[in-house]
């Protein structure tokens, strides 16, 4: 079985300055992807003066229902509450989703964060998803990371399917390997060296260079490592971040997107 999916924080359906709707845009642009499970970050589920000031700009369902559409089921994570709504995590899904739980990792009042964990049922075998938004300040992105090893570690089961995918926050890579030593994933990047240049290292007595994720932000010229995929209980196909038109005008991050394949 192959999987398509992708990771893509969405900045709200918004543009950074003034804040105008592009979740039409988002709309028309996510199915070009062909992607069978997306991510999503930052996705609004209510915002009171945004529907008031743009009217016809604003879909009036919440993004994640107005971005599945008929095509996938959808659920949703709220973390951030405010007077005039709310905005957290999304998965949007072809299969059905059997189950979703969101679990609170805030690390204080002044920035709300959680992970979203969706039980997938896919034909073939159900699939743990888990998506994430991390904080800004690294020892909250410690704290949290840990709370995420915790709750893959009683929620799915070591023979079971993962995909740990969203925004890190992670841009001096230290979250990493603690979580493919703690949770046995790995990073739909990690397998993109070519064993014949592997080789030649180690004839040379080379090590081989760390891998690092991809960069992703921002998304018109990406240079941060915020964005990433780990998965378990699956290899990697294919791997790349979408640049280029319409990406660059629809959110500040760049969009992952990656074909898995279960083993």
């Amino acid at each position: 079985m192959k999987l398509r999916i992708a990771t893509y924080n969405i900045h709200k359906g918004v543009t950074s300055f003034r804040s105008m709707p592009r979740i039409h845009a988002l709309k028309q642009a996510l199915p070009t992807m062909e992607a069978d499970i997306l991510f999503l970050q930052e996705v609004q589920g209510r915002h009171d003066r945004h529907a008031m000031r743009h009217a016809h700009l604003w879909p009036n369902e919440a993004q994640h229902e107005f971005l599945a559409g008929d095509s996938h089921h959808s659920a949703y994570g709220m973390n951030a509450v405010y007077d005039h709504g709310h905005h957290g995590n999304a998965l949007l899904s072809g299969y059905p989703i059997g189950s979703s739980r969101n679990h609170d990792v805030s690390d204080h009042a002044f920035e709300q964060r959680g992970i979203l964990h969706c039980v997938v049922q896919t034909p073939q075998v159900d699939v743990h998803c888990y998506v994430v938004h991390l904080g800004l300040f690294a020892g909250g992105r410690r704290r949290q990371a840990q709370a995420l090893i915790d709750a893959v570690g009683t929620s799915a089961s070591k023979d079971e399917p993962v995909i740990i995918a969203g925004d890190f926050n992670d841009w001096g890579n230290q979250l990493g390997a603690d979580l493919r030593n703690r949770l046995g994933v790995s990073e739909v990047f990690d397998e993109q060296d070519t064993s014949n240049s592997n080789n030649l290292l180690h004839q040379l007595g080379w090590k081989k260079p760390k891998i690092k994720p991809a960069r992703t932000f921002p998304a018109l010229l990406p240079w941060l490592r915020l964005d990433r995929i780990y998965v378990r209980g699956f290899g990697v196909h294919t791997a790349e971040v979408l640049q280029g038109s319409p990406w660059t005008k629809l959110s500040d991050h760049a969009p992952i997107l990656a074909t898995l394949e279960l083993r």
